[in-house]
This record gives C-alpha cells, sequence and structure tokens, in this order.
C-alpha cells in the first residue's frame, strides 16, 4: 500500500506475513499537501528480540502519528482483526482502510464494513492497493484530515531511508520470494561495500542464516540459489539506481542473531 500511495517501491513485498521488519517513512508531496507516511511492521505477539524491535516501531509509530490508518485484508476473521486492532492505544483519528476489494463482491465488501460501524472510526473505506483503485479516493481522505503544518522535507524528498537499506531489503525480498518455511525468517541481508564507479555501481552483500544447514540451501547445488537470487536482486537494484550494477553475494552464519542485541544492532534492527 506504501508503493501504491507514493508511486515508488519503497517497501519491499511478498505472499509471506512478517515480509516488513522496519519502520520506513514514505513522503509524498503534492501542490496542495506533504504527507509523510510511516509504514510499519504487521502486529505480532513477539516471539524473540527482533520481533520485539519490530513492535516497538509500530509503537513509536503510534505515538507521533497525527492519523491512524489500520489496514486489513478483506479476507481475514473480522472478530481476530477487532482484538488486535483493540489492542493499540493510539490517541489519533482512525481511518480504516480495507485492502484487496478486488477479491470480494460489492455486498460482501459492504458486509465488511458495516461489523465496523463502532465510532472509533472517522471513515472506513475499500481499496484496491494492487490496482490502485480507490487510492486516490484514500490520499484525499487522508490530507483532508490532517493538521496544518508547514512542510517537514523537501518536495523532492522520497524517504528518509538510505539507498543501502533499499538493496538490502530487495535483496532480502528475494529471499522470502525464492525460499520456504523458516529460511526468510532467520535470514538478514547487509551491505558491506557500496562503490560507485564510472560505469556501474559495484555492491557486496552478506545473507546472514542462523544454522549451516540454512547456508547450504541458499547456496544450493553447485551455488545455483545463491546465483538465482543474485540474478534477480541485481535486476531490481538496477532498476531502481537506474545504472548498471556488480552484486556479490556471501552467506554467513551468526548462530540465533535474532535474539542478540549486538547483531541486531550492526544488522540496523535497534
Amino acid at each position: 500500500m506504501l508503493n501504491a500511495l507514493t508511486g515508488e517501491k519503497l517497501a519491499i513485498t511478498s505472499p509471506k506475513v512478517q515480509t516488513t521488519r522496519h519502520r520506513i517513512l514514505g513522503i509524498l508531496s503534492e501542490p496542495d499537501f506533504q504527507i509523510v507516511f510511516s509504514d510499519t511492521p504487521g502486529i505480532i505477539t513477539p516471539k524473540y528480540k527482533l520481533q520485539e524491535n519490530m513492535m516497538g516501531a509500530v509503537q513509536a509509530a503510534t505515538e507521533d502519528a497525527d492519523l491512524a490508518l489500520f489496514i486489513m485484508d478483506v479476507r481475514e476473521d473480522i472478530d481476530k482483526i477487532k482484538a488486535v486492532f483493540n489492542e493499540l492505544l493510539v490517541k489519533a483519528p482512525k481511518i480504516l482502510v480495507i485492502n484487496k476489494k478486488e477479491l470480494v463482491s460489492k455486498a460482501k465488501l459492504q458486509e465488511i464494513k458495516s461489523a465496523f460501524t463502532e465510532s472509533q472510526w472517522i471513515e472506513i473505506i475499500g481499496i484496491s492497493a494492487l490496482q490502485k483503485t480507490g487510492t486516490q479516493d484514500l490520499l484525499q481522505l487522508i490530507a483532508q484530515n490532517l493538521p496544518e503544518n508547514p512542510a517537514f522535507y523537501p518536495e523532492d524528498a522520497l524517504t528518509d531511508r538510505p539507498l543501502r537499506f533499499f538493496i538490502s531489503e530487495l535483496i532480502r525480498e528475494k529471499l522470502y520470494t525464492q525460499f520456504r518455511d523458516e529460511i526468510p525468517y532467520q535470514t538478514t541481508a547487509v551491505i558491506r561495500q557500496f562503490e560507485e564507479k564510472k560505469t556501474l555501481t559495484k555492491i557486496s552483500a552478506d545473507i546472514v542464516v542462523e544454522r549451516q544447514s540454512q547456508k547450504a540451501i541458499i547456496l544450493g547445488k553447485g551455488g545455483r540459489s545463491i546465483k538465482q537470487i543474485g540474478q534477480a536482486a541485481r535486476e531490481d537494484i538496477e532498476a531502481f539506481l537506474d545504472r548498471k550494477v556488480f552484486l556479490e553475494l556471501h552467506v554467513k552464519v551468526r548462530n540465533k542473531w535474532r535474539n542478540k542485541a549486538h547483531f541486531l544492532k550492526e544488522y540496523g534492527y535497534h
């Protein structure tokens, strides 16, 4: 949804839950308004320190928001979603956004909306981030409910994150799309070298795993899997940077890195 609303690929996507691990700012500047989106991880019960940090990002976003968008999938259980939303103590005005409306009939969408008639919402809106239907209506709704302030960022700013962050995320996205089960959740990508030369950008990155068996899976027979990851990531990075890229990937084993503070800090999860 962040990508659909800003028109830029700022957040990686995959069919797996918990793809988003960081709080990412997306800045949309229009002649009449500037909206600073704060995209957060999904709400979960933390099981290790990485997830605790992820939920810390959610809490930080709720504390300084002028407006909160609570986003649900049309296919999710309404009672469970209500319970999760009720656990979040958000002082800002709230809009309920029902995403993927293209998957249900108009009657079903209205049924879902009717289940959320509580006064806690200033508006309930259905959209399709994939098809970008209803997104302009949502933008106008957001702009109408924001307080008047000077713009926080220059009009050409897109985000507060550096290039290295987005490159590491693009690599991590390929891990989520190529591997199943626990592999994506126990891996991360860390940029070790980023050097802009005349004809190309040279990038060296580590893929961090927790066990030797995971390293073997990511490397693949004869290095086949990591070559596929590298090729897919390089193509996306070249499109993102708009220039040729030389990408070198290494796999490092760091036992239980998701539960160790020094690793989380080194890998940008503090």
